[in-house]
């Protein structure tokens, strides 16, 4: 049984899977430091570097060495990619892939000989859908990151781990910036395939679940470089290793791109 309490820091604790991941680590003992941009330590977009490294100063000043990094702050965008403005495009990258990026280097320095990071990127940076580019993407980037920290500690015996949580059922697709704009290329294929239905909800993880399964990742001793959570993920990459490219391609094309209807 563990008794002695760990400083464990996560970004976006403020709702979805980082706030149930901040409840479980406070109800074992932990303390949790929430940095998010309605945070309840720390309030702060993510993607704003130099508040963001001033507070990990002042957490250092105040809570000293930290066990564990958490990134979870991320937000998504869903739109064609000729359609989509450059600057809420730029914003994703900001937010998604720099605002992990920077936590990460801002903890190296103030983290425990034994420490963890744990960055939560998304099954679809193994798998990309149509009209979601930019996120994918983006968390593609978070994963490979992942994998490169985990290459440069290796000396240490700090660990890193990428996580890749599928579809959950919490106000993150709600929230997602949702561009509809179209145009003959693609009629209403965008909004068929970007909105959720009462189809796609069934489909989605529980948080509860999700949250569980990557509360067991952190406690984890030794971690893997990568963890896909949720079966139907977990299937998609296995067929990656069974099948072809092009016909994981041609099969996740017929699930996430919706026809547009006929007039």
């Amino acid at each position: 049984m563990r008794i002695e309490k760990r400083t464990i820091v996560i970004t976006g604790a403020s709702s979805g899977l980082g706030k149930g991941l901040r409840e479980i680590f406070e109800k074992k003992g932990d303390v949790v430091i929430d940095i998010s941009k309605d945070g309840r330590d720390y309030q702060c977009d993510v993607s704003d570097h130099k508040k963001l490294k001033s507070i990990f100063d002042d957490i250092y000043l105040n809570h000293g060495e930290i066990d564990m990094l958490i990134t979870c702050a991320g937000y998504g965008i869903s739109g064609a990619i000729e359609l989509l403005d450059e600057e809420a495009t730029q914003k994703q990258f900001d937010v998604n892939f720099f605002g992990t990026a920077n936590a990460c280097k801002y903890a190296i320095p103030m983290m425990k000989k034994n420490g963890k990071f744990v960055l939560i990127a998304s099954a679809t940076a193994l798998f990309a859908l149509p009209f979601k580019a930019y996120y994918c993407a983006s968390k593609a980037a978070v994963d490979s990151f992942a994998q490169s920290l985990r290459m440069e500690l290796s000396q240490t015996k700090m660990q890193v781990t990428s996580i890749c949580p599928g579809d959950v059922r919490t106000n993150f697709s709600n929230n997602r910036v949702k561009i509809y704009d179209t145009n003959e290329r693609y009629g209403d294929s965008i909004e068929l395939s970007t909105k959720p239905t009462e189809k796609t909800e069934k489909r989605r993880m529980s948080p509860e679940y999700a949250i569980k399964k990557i509360y067991k990742i952190c406690e984890k001793r030794h971690f893997k470089p990568r963890y896909i959570v949720g079966k139907q993920y977990k299937f998609f990459n296995a067929c990656r290793h069974m099948f072809s490219l092009n016909l994981l391609d041609k099969t996740l094309t017929k699930i996430f791109y919706k026809k547009q209807n006929k007039k």
